[in-house]
C-alpha cells in the first residue's frame, strides 16, 4: 500500500532502521516512535514521548495521528483475528443485513 501512495522502496527500508535513518526527517522519525509505541506496549507512552512528540506537532496534530496510528492498528489486529488478508474484500455472514 506504501508503494500505491508513492513511497520509494528506499524510504520503505528506512522505517524498519527509522531511528539511525539520515533519510527521515526528526518529525517523521517522532511519528514512526509513537505509531511503534502504540502498535507495542502502549504502557511505554511516557511523558519522554510526548515531550518529543510536542518538539515537531502541535497538541493538535498528535491527537490526530494518535488516532490515526490507533485506527490503524486496530483495524490490522481485526483483520488478523477473521484471519483475512489486508485489502481483500470481507465476506458478510449470510444472515447480515445487507446481504
Amino acid at each position: 500500500m506504501a508503494r500505491q501512495q508513492g513511497l520509494t522502496e528506499e524510504l520503505i527500508a528506512e522505517v524498519a532502521c527509522y531511528q539511525t535513518s539520515t533519510i527521515l526527517t526528526p518529525r517523521e522519525k517522532a511519528a514512526i516512535r509513537f505509531a511503534e509505541v502504540m502498535a507495542g506496549d502502549h504502557r511505554l507512552a511516557s511523558d519522554e514521548l510526548f515531550d518529543d512528540l510536542r518538539k515537531h506537532f502541535t497538541e493538535a496534530e498528535i491527537v490526530d495521528l494518535g488516532w490515526r496510528i490507533v485506527t490503524f492498528v486496530g483495524y490490522g489486529r481485526f483483520i488478523y483475528a477473521l484471519g483475512l488478508e489486508i485489502g481483500h474484500t470481507c465476506p458478510l455472514p449470510g444472515n447480515a443485513r445487507y446481504t
